[in-house]
């Protein structure tokens, strides 16, 4: 997995690498270099080439300036605006800020919308060296309209480790924000530009390696590669039998919601599960049945809406004795017997669970109650379940995904996915995973189902909570682009799963 890190982490890094005897000096002459490459790659070549450099303050500003230079030494005609006073900045930037004069190819300016709308008209690239990893709030006055007109730029832009107006903690953007088609970061990608919005900003990520030593890269948040989910899939031994490869039982589906079975388990069973047995209220089970052949049945005691009555906690109990997972929630209906009956089989339950939709609903406002089980757990909210489970409101959960995951996934003592782009799986002890797989052809009612159905058939197959969950939710995304590639915006969520076989080979073939 790739190593992702916050702003203080990465401040942390740069200061233990001093430490080793690596200055400030050499770490901005390595990246401004680094960007100088990357920008000469942009313009497919550097002689008679322009390129604008807009330099703010700090650390950022400086690696603009050494970009600059290096722009000017291979052959680049360069036009650097400064946002912040040269006189006011501060070493190692000042001192690469000053070295800019020597140069009669660089020619230095402070900024006006003029000046900047002028060199960008003629520029065959733009460097986004405003602000850093650090930034956090709203750019104002000039700052602002020096993103303004980088986003108004016909140049491609190049972004130095995060684009201008990102929050590096967050991905959060509560103002302008410059939108790159590359950004080029160092030692390892940050939280900005790995978690949306700031993810979409920053176009294509490239990793600069400027000499921060690998031991000294330490990270609570990873990125999911092809490689990582290819590790922890199972492969089926040359004589096993069904019941080996996992029995998955799931329980779903109310009277006004019977496809939410189907996609579940039919799901459970593409991801490889042995058995999957579906337990659906009695009065459903003809509907059920008639759209799957392959899966077998448990009628349960139903309520007077239509839904798993309580009477069933017995009979499922009994049958989990001989399963390796549960997944249950999915179209259960919000009916409060039932939700009674959710809340007291994930207490008792005795092997991995996965909770989904009206699984997590029972816990409304009362999530503290999850941490009362037997067997570990999944949570799989979207942002209404988190919010009603959680007590969080939406727009307080938008300005920092990453947190709040964090603190529900701790307070639960589960593995906690945060559906969306991107999704993140988060451990109880804070260490996540984020998934850059999917994407909009996933917003379709069911799409939520099939990853419970994945999730579930993954942790009945014998892995970890936690590689079930991120494994699941990488696989559920790659199936659902294969899946859009022949059915566009009118991609169900039956397409998606029946291209779960196709994802995970995709899995093999990257990794």
């Amino acid at each position: 997995m790739k190593p992702v890190l916050t702003p203080e982490q990465a401040a942390t890094l740069d200061r233990q690498t001093q430490a080793r005897g690596i200055s400030a000096e050499l770490l901005m002459e390595r990246a401004g270099r680094a960007v100088a490459r990357s920008a000469v790659d942009v313009m497919g070549g550097a002689y008679g080439r322009r390129a604008v450099v807009v330099c703010g303050k700090g650390n950022n500003g400086g690696d603009g300036f050494v970009a600059a230079r290096h722009l000017a030494r291979w052959g680049v005609r360069v036009a650097v605006v400064t946002v912040e006073d040269p006189a006011d900045l501060r070493e190692p930037a000042a001192g690469n800020a000053l070295r800019l004069d020597e140069m009669d190819a660089i020619r230095l300016m402070r900024f006006t919308p003029a000046t900047l709308d002028r060199e960008l008209a003629r520029a065959d690239v733009a460097i986004d060296a405003v602000f850093g990893t650090g930034f956090r709030g709203v750019p104002e006055d000039e700052w602002a309209d020096a993103i303004a007109g980088l986003n108004a730029s016909p140049a491609p832009v190049v972004a130095v480790d995060i684009p201008s107006g990102v929050n590096g903690a967050t991905g959060a953007v509560d103002g302008e924000a410059v939108r790159a088609d590359l950004t080029l970061t160092f030692g390892a990608p940050k939280v900005g530009v790995a978690i949306l919005p700031g993810a979409e900003l920053a176009g294509a990520v490239r990793v600069a390696d400027i000499g921060f030593p690998r031991e000294l890269v330490r990270a609570d948040a990873f990125l999911m590669e092809p490689a990582d989910v290819a590790a922890v899939l199972p492969e089926r031994d040359i004589d096993t039998h069904k019941r080996a490869t996992g029995v998955l039982v799931v329980v779903a589906g109310s009277r006004d919601m019977t496809g939410a079975t189907r996609l579940v388990a039919e799901s459970a069973g593409r991801i490889g599960a042995g058995l999957v047995q579906l337990a659906v209220p009695q009065g459903i089970l003809p509907v059920v049945q008639a759209g799957l052949v392959e899966t077998t049945f448990l009628p349960l005691p139903e309520t007077s809406d239509g839904s798993v009555g309580l009477a069933a906690l017995g009979v499922l109990l009994d049958r989990l004795e001989g399963a390796d997972a549960l997944a249950i929630g999915p179209g259960m209906s919000a009916n409060e017997e039932t939700a009674e009956l959710v809340r007291q089989l994930v207490r008792d339950c005795p092997v991995p669970l996965v909770i989904d939709a009206d699984g997590l609903n029972a816990f409304s406002g009362r999530a503290a109650d999850l941490i009362d089980r037997k067997s570990d757990a999944v949570l799989t909210p979207h942002v209404g379940e988190f919010v009603r489970l959680s007590g969080v409101p939406a727009r307080e959960l938008a300005g920092d995904r990453l947190t709040h995951v964090r603190a529900l996934a701790e307070r639960t003592g589960t593995v906690t996915l945060l559906k969306g782009s991107r999704t993140l799986v988060v451990t109880p002890d804070g260490v996540v995973r984020i998934n850059p797989t999917g994407g909009p052809v996933l917003a379709t009612a069911g799409s939520g189902d099939v990853l419970t159905g994945i999730i579930g058939g993954l942790l009945a197959r014998g892995l970890a909570p936690v590689d079930a969950a991120s494994a699941g939710a990488y696989v559920h995304g790659l199936a659902g682009i294969t899946a859009g590639r022949s059915t566009g915006e009118g991609t169900l969520a039956s397409d998606v799963a029946r291209h779960v076989p196709d994802a995970v080979d995709r899995v093999w073939e990257d990794a």
